[in-house]
């Protein structure tokens, strides 16, 4: 063995001791440095529960201040119903609210109503008994439904009592309630009036009794809708047959005459067709431009055949089908008749009979008429009543299918 391997060996021996003194004081320092580590950890995982927590309880709050806002709203448009609409207009006097005012309502071109919170007024599914439109020669604008006397009639819709009165030779006790949705609704003839002028009520509240007070025939509720004081057939709002609303939101338009708003509204479903009088206009002849007969114009206006026509006058033309009136004329040039968009001619129909063809049916929606019927698929009144074994006078119950051809 050498003398430089001999050194080596007796170095190595001496610095031994020395690393084994070193590896303790490393080990100490790297716990310390974990420690510390773990430490920062700590305090980095406290900061950001702590900010979580924070975090959670800002979104509380926020939506506790979303809750109580829209509380603070559904509150004020209870306490103002619609207020966009009628403005400061609280008439307690007149159904129309408008009447006798200087201020007069802005009619918008459409609304939507929103009707999904609509709750039947009465606690069981009532027959109608007289619907909306022409009776007995003046205008019923509401629907009828069989109630007794004492059952508990509750309010359509949300919102506040407008009117709480009497009237003799009308509505017997009634009462008005208007709606944040726009709309007011009519409770007539009613035996006892549970509700005063400014109470608030929710959707299904009992507001009154049943009853047979005022101008009436037999206990029933005189049920009405009206928007800025215009009276809306309540069939075009409510399915009356399984007493729910037949949309949710329901958008109502301003029908045009001539191009002008009417301030008359419909569903947006129907295309209601009207005609202005003008000079040298008689109910014959406007009953020839749109291809009805005085009959049903009469039906339609609530008029008779020898009514005066004033100029100016809007004639309701049509029961409310959907379709367009358009001028067309026929192989004879000196004679102009009016046909809807889609005509089936009582000719053709005889032919499709020939040739073995199908028969055409229709079935009953809100508004029509027979004579809506025969005029949509060019054929007559008469012949719609033998075809389906009816009178000119039967009652069309919706959804009824009827053959026409």
């Amino acid at each position: 063995m050498t003398v430089k391997s001999i050194l080596s060996v007796c170095l190595g021996f001496m610095m031994l001791p020395v690393m084994k003194a070193e590896e303790p004081e490393k080990k100490a320092a790297k716990d310390i440095v974990v420690g510390q580590a773990n430490m920062v950890m700590e305090q980095h995982v406290s900061e950001l529960m702590a900010e979580r927590v924070g975090f959670k309880k800002d979104i509380a709050m926020e939506k506790l201040a979303e809750a109580s806002f829209n509380a603070e709203v559904a509150r004020e448009s209870l306490m103002f119903p619609a207020e966009d609409l009628y403005g400061s207009n609280w008439n307690t006097k007149w159904v129309d609210p408008f009447r006798g005012e200087a201020e007069k309502p802005n009619f918008p071109d459409s609304c939507a109503i929103n009707c999904s919170s609509f709750v039947y007024p009465i606690d069981t599914i009532a027959r109608v008994t007289s619907k909306y439109g022409p009776r007995r020669r003046r205008m019923h604008r509401g629907i009828d439904l069989k109630v007794q006397k004492g059952d508990t009639i509750r309010a359509a819709f949300d919102g506040k009592v407008r009117i709480r009165n009497y009237e003799r030779r009308g509505y017997g006790y009634y009462l008005v309630i208007r709606h944040p949705n726009g709309l007011e609704t009519i409770y007539g003839h009613l035996s006892k009036q549970l509700v005063h002028v400014n109470d608030i009520v929710h959707a299904g509240d009992p507001i009154g009794l049943g009853g047979n007070t005022g101008r009436s025939t037999g206990s029933h509720l005189h049920f009405e809708t009206r928007f800025l004081g215009q009276a809306i057939n309540p069939a075009e709002i409510v399915d009356f047959e399984n007493g729910v609303p037949v949309h949710d939101t329901f958008v109502f338009r301003n029908v045009k005459i001539n191009g002008r708003k009417s301030n008359i509204y419909t569903s947006s479903g129907d295309q209601l067709v009207y005609h202005r009088v003008k000079s040298g206009d008689t109910l014959g002849k406007i009953a020839r431009i749109y291809g009805t007969s005085v009959s049903e114009l009469c039906r339609l206006n609530g008029i008779k055949p020898t009514t005066v026509l004033r100029v100016g006058q809007s004639i309701r033309c049509n029961a409310g089908a959907s379709y367009v009136v358009k001028k067309k004329k026929t192989a004879k040039p000196s004679v102009t008749v009016e046909a809807q968009n889609e005509p089936l001619a009582a000719v053709a129909a005889e032919q499709n009979d020939a040739a073995g063809n199908q028969p055409i049916y229709h079935k009953i929606q809100s508004g029509d008429t027979l004579g809506a019927i025969a005029q949509k698929y060019g054929t007559t009144v008469s012949k719609l009543c033998e075809l389906n074994g009816i009178t000119r006078t039967t009652i069309l119950r919706l959804g009824r299918t009827l053959r026409c051809s």
